[in-house]
Order: C-alpha cells, then sequence, then structure tokens
C-alpha cells in the first residue's frame, strides 16, 4: 500500500515482526534527486515510502494521519531546521535518521546524540543506521528472506 494513498498504514515500531506487515519510511527531504534515490533504494528492499515530503510543515501535517516505522529527515528543509518535527517523531517514538549535508554541530545540544548521518554517504552505511534506529526494519526483512538480516 502507498503511504501517499491516505489509507491506513500498518507499520511497527520496535517489538515483534509481522511478516505480512510491511515496515514503511517517511523521507523528509527538500532536495528532490536525494529524496528519489532514497526512495527508490528503500522499494527495492520491500519498505513501503510515499511520496518524500520536502518540508517539516508538511511532514507534521502528514503524520497526523500516518505512522512510519521509521523517518529519514534531512535536518535543514525549505522552512528551516526539522527541530519540532524531530519533537514530535519522539513524542510518538517513531525511530528516526537525520541525513543531512551540514554537520550534527549545526544542532543544538539535545540533538548532538540522534543519529546523524552526513551526506553523502553509502547506500550500506544508511541502510546499517536505520536498521539500528529500527530494529524491527531487519527481523522484517530477515522473516521475509528465510532469515537473511539487513546490515
Amino acid at each position: 500500500m502507498s503511504l501517499a494513498s491516505g489509507e491506513p498504514e500498518t507499520a511497527f515500531v520496535g517489538g515483534s515482526v509481522d511478516p505480512a506487515s510491511r515496515p514503511s519510511c517517511m523521507i523528509v527531504e527538500d532536495q528532490i534527486l536525494i529524496a528519489l534515490a532514497l526512495e527508490a533504494s528503500l522499494e527495492d528492499l520491500g519498505i513501503a515510502v510515499g511520496e518524500p515530503i520536502s518540508s517539516a510543515s508538511e511532514a507534521l501535517e502528514w503524520l497526523d494521519a500516518h505512522t512510519p516505522s521509521v523517518a529519514i529527515l534531512d535536518y535543514a528543509l525549505k522552512d528551516g531546521p526539522c527541530t519540532t518535527l524531530i519533537r514530535r517523531l519522539a513524542e510518538r517514538r517513531i525511530p528516526f535518521v537525520i541525513y543531512s549535508g551540514h554537520n550534527r554541530s549545526v544542532a543544538p545540544r539535545k540533538l548532538q546524540n540522534v543519529p546523524w548521518l552526513t551526506k553523502p554517504c553509502d547506500w550500506e552505511v544508511l541502510l546499517a543506521a536505520l536498521t539500528r534506529a529500527a530494529p524491527a526494519l531487519a527481523a522484517w526483512k530477515g522473516s521475509r528472506d528465510g532469515g537473511e538480516d539487513l546490515p
């Protein structure tokens, strides 16, 4: 099911994994080529991804109706830093990884320990960060592929 469909998603955050449940990822990225590359790579893995979101305000609105399994966030979006979005994800216990062209030193002190990757990085590094943030992704992939876990 597409995340853009507006229908409720079956998603998980930690805990046990139903092999029939397809995990979902929210991509919040204002550079369309990067967003589309992330979308294609995640879909190749079988992870549900909707249309990438380019601003924190759009992402907050989207979260009112959806619960992704994990999120990939660019820190500096067209409407500014995504600190409010990070707070909302944390409140809802939705794991996330920041994937930004900025070094983490631009972020407030309270964000110095969140998962943060600097663009560009290898796909395997990003995928490993996602599975550390949301271990259920690896468990789902392993159950789907007969026990072979993601990195």
